[in-house]
């Protein structure tokens, strides 16, 4: 009999994707990250944190009634410096990361994978909305797009490694939302409206300049706004306020919308102007990791998406020095922040991702 970890945060989707693994007949355990020590769980948005005591009661009280073993592993350590502290440094170089891929690259399937493969566990698995297959043709391990589209998360993944997508699992990938929910009240105890990882679980309302202010102690400098030809336009208050794209709490009235077009880290300048300098046909990536493909060796057609729940775009890629790749969108697009993740698509398949420069 296969043995299998399973993470469990106490909402539907990890407490679904348990019962699905013991009703194919794994050797179950149960585990709950634990993600903020004592001395830091004042500093978090106690609403949203992933470690709840409800969260870790409903966990146990699952992994009680269906007799398998449930641990809590505590991974506060690593999770403030591979996250919180990345999140930081990241916003302090003028960058755009994304927090949940950290937790995912480094903590979930970092550390708690390692963690698995010290217990002897065969797989992992988690509550997510992906697809995992083994392409004979290619001797690849292929991630996919969940089976409903709307509930995919395929694009928080495209660091996974063929090493780790061979020791994991995904149960809930071929089905709906709505089968899952409909599984969910049939399981006494599970809370069908506790859905899991709806949101950043240390950033109150996504407000990630007041977090990194109030909470990591930061304090920007402020700086000018200017057009693209350098005039000075008003005086910003850091930095970490603004994001490429912006258009809202600017605090400057202009005759026709204008938008954050880029951050300046060494003048310390926030560049203002209207729409139609948002546009880019193209950008560099760097950080980049191939999933469906050993590496990129010629120019290939994909389709990008921007962020997890985006459209889709028509693009380009093709192979720099440096491991580095070129992406060409097929018709301009809004620029993407540096520091944000880019996802190839080759119609439900990965291709890979990397990190705009």
């Amino acid at each position: 009999m296969k043995r299998v970890m399973i993470a469990m945060s106490g909402g539907v989707e990890s407490s679904v994707a348990a019962a699905l693994l013991l009703k194919q007949n794994y050797q179950v355990c149960g585990v709950t990250m634990r993600l903020f020590g004592d001395e830091s769980l004042a500093l978090y948005d106690q609403e949203r944190l992933s470690f709840s005591r409800e969260d870790l009661e409903n966990a146990r009280e699952l992994a009680h009634r269906c007799d398998f073993k449930h641990y809590v592993f505590n991974f506060s350590s690593a999770f403030h410096g591979e996250v919180v502290t990345r999140l930081t440094d990241g916003y302090l170089k003028g960058l755009n990361p994304n927090p949940c891929i950290f937790c995912n690259r480094y903590i979930k399937y970092g550390e708690l994978l390692r963690r698995a493969v010290l217990m002897k566990m065969d797989y992992l698995a988690t509550g997510t909305y992906a697809r995992i297959e083994y392409d004979d043709n290619r001797k690849r391990w292929l991630l996919k797009k969940a089976a409903q589209i709307q509930a995919d998360q395929s694009y928080m993944l495209y660091f996974l490694r063929q090493e780790q997508l061979s020791r994991l699992l995904f149960p809930l990938g071929e089905l709906s939302q709505e089968e899952i929910f409909k599984m969910a009240d049939e399981l006494q105890g599970v809370n069908s409206q506790k859905k899991d990882g709806e949101y950043v679980c240390f950033v109150r309302d996504g407000d990630y300049a007041g977090f990194l202010e109030k909470t990591m102690g930061l304090h920007p400098r402020s700086g000018n706004f200017t057009d693209r030809d350098g005039n000075v336009l008003g005086e910003h208050k850091g930095l970490i306020h603004y994001s490429v794209g912006q258009r809202k709490g600017i605090g400057i009235s202009f005759d026709e919308p204008h938008y954050v077009l880029e951050k300046d880290i060494f003048s310390n300048t926030v560049i203002l102007g209207e729409k139609k300098h948002l546009y880019t046909g193209g950008m560099t990536l760097e950080d980049v990791n191939f999933i469906s493909v050993d590496k990129l060796d010629k120019p290939m057609e994909v389709t990008v998406k921007k962020r997890v729940k985006g459209k889709e775009y028509p693009a380009m890629i093709s192979p720099l020095a440096n491991g580095k790749v070129q992406l060409e969108f097929k018709k301009p697009q809004k620029n993407v922040p540096a520091g944000q993740a880019l996802v190839f698509y080759d119609g439900d398949t990965v291709v890979g991702g990397g990190t705009a420069i």
